[in-house]
């Protein structure tokens, strides 16, 4: 799951860093030998694409460089954590809900998946199979029990 977070990262990278390098020069280019560059659309256009490929570039290579820095061993293999797929059963209405705990900046979410630092994703943090997580809602508190949990340890590639 790091590692295809990092792929796809890396992959981002790759292309915004042709278009900061080749792309925009050759519009930025462009639109100068058009002429006057205080009226020049194109010109605006491009140096503020610019700018926030400048940006999400640095935002990138943080991200990246904290994803290097995370130890797998360190994700426990009893406990919620980074990675987790949890089945909750809400202990009022005794309905079941599936999660998958996944990073802050994931690239698409898909139905279940929510970010460790979201309330639901505190709420689960560190919990085991058994447990009850209190999860404050504005309107109540939803009292949510683990009942299956699989880590980032045992997962297949096609569940994460």
């Amino acid at each position: 799951m790091i590692e295809a977070l990092k792929q796809k990262l890396g992959e981002e990278v790759e292309k915004l860093q042709y278009e900061l390098n080749v792309t925009l020069p050759n519009e930025i280019r462009k639109a100068v030998e058009l002429g006057d560059l205080r009226e020049n659309s194109e010109y605006k256009a491009a140096l503020e694409r610019q700018q926030f490929v400048q940006a999400r570039l640095g935002q990138l290579r943080q991200r990246l460089s904290k994803l290097s820095s995370i130890d797998p061993a360190q994700i426990p293999s009893d406990r919620v954590g980074l990675g987790s797929k949890v089945v909750v059963e809400d202990q009022r209405t005794h309905s079941k809900e599936t999660y998958y705990l996944v990073f802050g900046d994931a690239l698409e979410f898909e139905e279940g998946h929510v970010t460790m630092a979201s309330p639901i994703g505190r709420a689960l943090l560190d919990k085991a199979v058994g447990e009850v997580a209190h999860l404050k809602l504005p309107t109540m508190v939803r009292q949510l029990k683990v009942v299956e949990l699989k880590t980032i340890h045992d997962l297949s590639e096609a569940e994460l």
